[in-house]
């Protein structure tokens, strides 16, 4: 599918950022939101994109500060961390 967007002229080097090319970055901008909004899959967007990798994806949303790390996440790593500080305490005691 084509999409033609108008955009006034003034804004396209303010929305390209330097040295990206403003059709670049319009498809980046909706794919990392529907990416961010779970409506594609990392398959999907590395797709959408042209990513040849899952590797080269990962480096692409730690570049736009998209991260997959949940509360959960963070629960299941805090007390991961407290039981081997706890074992460690416990080794040297």
């Amino acid at each position: 599918m084509q999409i033609t967007v108008d955009i006034p002229e003034e804004l396209v080097a303010v929305l390209a950022g330097s040295g990206q090319d403003l059709p670049r970055a319009v498809m980046e901008a909706i794919g990392l939101e529907a990416y961010r909004q779970g409506r594609l899959s990392g398959y999907q967007l590395r797709l959408l994109l042209g990513i040849p990798s899952r590797y080269e994806l990962e480096g692409f949303l730690k570049e736009h500060e998209v991260y997959d790390y949940t509360v959960e996440d963070l629960e299941k790593d805090l007390a991961n961390l407290s039981s081997r500080q706890k074992a460690r305490v416990d080794k040297s005691a």
